[in-house]
């Protein structure tokens, strides 16, 4: 038995609001509930209800600029920079610039639907 894995088919989650997400890694891909790792792009004026996750989320930018609004402070991260944010805070994702934003988000423990806590818009 391989001591690997390699993903080649990851899970297109379905959107309604033209963000692209690749999940390579995690509870509907490799039933792993450990971690998620999910490969996004975020087109244009694309945002995320405020939610308060129970896991802790790591985005590194690959190309573009993604903002965060994390407990009241809005902080933009551009192409090869990296955040965490810790769980059980209070954050909103969003593309509010021109260009399309493409990073890698991992989830520790993985995402999981029930565990985000996004609120009404």
């Amino acid at each position: 038995m391989k001591k690997y894995f390699i993903q080649k088919s990851p899970f297109v989650v379905p959107t309604n609001d033209g963000k692209l997400i690749e999940e390579h890694h995690g509870i509907p891909t490799t039933n792993n509930p450990a971690i998620s790792i999910a490969h996004m792009i975020a087109p244009p004026h694309w945002k995320e209800p405020f939610q308060t996750p129970e896991f802790e989320e790591y985005t590194y930018v690959i190309s573009g600029k993604k903002q965060f609004i994390i407990e009241g402070e809005t902080v933009v991260l551009e192409a090869g920079q990296s955040i965490k944010i810790e769980k059980n805070t209070r954050v909103q994702y969003s593309n509010p610039f021109e260009e399309s934003c493409e990073y890698i988000a991992i989830c520790t423990p993985a995402f999981d639907f029930m565990k985000v806590h996004r609120e009404e818009e």
